[in-house]
């Protein structure tokens, strides 16, 4: 299948689309399911390229995987977990980072775990150190080995107390994947408490884990001998849900995104209602639509849950160069973010970056030389162009432009965009776009 989409700008999105399972909660479930001495089932399973990455990982190491697409189920069977090497596990795994996170596992299950140097999306510096570290002070040995990195487990892994100076997710979760079966407790402060996160520690407290979540970020973890599958639905992506939303913005639309929930989403609710959008909760689903007249400006920071969630941020900046007056948006997540708004510029936007922190929140690195903080003038009408996806989010804020754009455009490197978006295609044309695949 080419890599292209080529988009007739200028329509209104309306009708319904659903979103199934969160892309950033459904892979570290399917990690979990190493955990246990008996099969998983997973549910509410969406068809991206991260889920068949994860599967393939698996199956490397002698997890046996089946699933039913239509459905949107997998049972994964634990039963005979092997090591894999280092060079099946790079070509498959390709940019993705989650090996990382079958460490703490497979060193339970088999006293060693290889990764290879990991990848990601260009959006800003996520080092592996914080894993690292953490699968040290639970006692794990780390050697760095032609093509990749080598762990062991010379005996039972102990729990420990750690501090992130940042509440990382990936930090978190390797923390969690890690704790449950070590000896003793483990204490973290300063983790991240995301719902994904939270959706996690359903799981593994469905599995037998003993967790608890304190007010002040603290998670304590009483780790237990051995741990059961579990069966569980999983948590409804809110990202793909925002995405459809600022859409639905940008083109003047109506769509109901059918898996919408408002508990996980309240945050960017509140911003979509003030940039002038409007919308309804159902027991199942959210409405989103544009009522007509101005999009208004606002000052926009993104931040760790419950903040506005860097992940939301390029959508909506699309909506942005459609309101009138001067939007500022400062992001203190992930340094690199901004990179996408060349080609909305060439596309008829007036958006300036700044090094400076714009914004009150504290920023990870505001003296660091990056440009972290975006004017946006509006309204400027957007025209079609040939653009090349930079990223999972941002390539699917360049769609939502092209969508909003008049003339046809070129959406380059769209491959990017199976990672998290599931059948998005089929979707767009679903509510009215005129798409093609290249």
């Amino acid at each position: 299948m080419n890599d292209l989409l080529y988009v007739n700008g200028g329509n209104p999105l309306n009708g319904n689309i659903t979103v199934r399972g969160a892309k950033n909660f459904v892979s570290k479930a399917m990690v979990a399911s190493l955990l246990g001495e008996t099969p998983s089932t997973l549910r509410n399973v969406p068809q991206i390229r991260d889920v068949t990455v994860v599967s393939g990982l698996l199956e490397l190491h002698g997890v046996t995987v089946d699933g039913d697409d239509k459905a949107g189920t997998l049972d994964l069977d634990p039963s005979n977990v092997i090591a894999a090497h280092v060079a099946d596990i790079d070509a498959h795994a390709g940019s993705s980072r989650i090996p990382i996170l079958f460490c703490g596992p497979l060193l339970h299950r088999l006293g060693e775990a290889n990764i290879p140097d990991l990848g990601g999306c260009a959006i800003g510096d996520r080092p592996i150190n914080y894993h690292l570290d953490i699968l040290r002070q639970f006692g794990a040995v780390v050697e760095k080995r032609s093509g990749g990195i080598h762990l062991s487990a010379p005996k039972r892994l102990q729990g420990t107390k750690v501090h992130l100076p940042y509440p990382s997710v990936g930090a978190t979760e390797q923390l969690l994947l890690t704790a449950v079966l070590s000896e003793g407790l483990t204490e973290l402060s300063g983790a991240a408490i995301e719902p994904e996160i939270m959706d996690l520690i359903a799981v593994l407290q469905k599995m037998g884990s003993i967790i608890s979540v304190d007010t002040d970020r603290t998670i304590r973890i009483e780790g237990v001998d051995k741990l059961h599958g579990y069966n569980h639905w999983a948590m409804g992506d809110r990202i793909e849900a925002a995405s459809w939303a600022s859409a639905a913005l940008v083109t003047g639309g109506d769509v109901t995104v059918n898996g919408a929930s408002q508990s996980e989403m309240m945050t960017f609710l509140n911003t979509f209602r003030k940039v002038g959008g409007e919308f309804e909760v159902h027991d199942w689903d959210i409405r989103f639509w544009h009522p007509g007249g101005e999009l208004k400006s606002i000052v926009l920071e993104t931040d760790v849950h419950p903040g506005f969630m860097t992940d939301w941020q390029q959508p909506l900046v699309v909506a942005l160069t459609q309101a009138t007056g001067l939007s500022i948006v400062h992001e203190t997540v992930y340094e690199n973010r901004f990179g996408f708004t060349d080609a909305l510029n060439q596309m008829g936007a007036h958006i300036q970056l700044y090094r400076e922190c714009l914004g009150g929140s504290p920023c990870r690195f505001g003296q660091r030389n990056f440009k972290h903080s975006a004017v946006i003038s509006g309204p400027t009408p957007l025209q079609a162009a040939d653009i090349e996806v930079p990223d999972l989010r941002g390539g699917f804020s360049h769609l939502i432009a092209a969508l909003g754009a008049k003339g046809r455009s070129t959406v380059r490197g769209i491959s990017l965009i199976d990672r998290g978006y599931e059948n998005f295609q089929e979707k767009l044309v679903a509510l009215g776009a005129d798409v093609e695949r290249g």
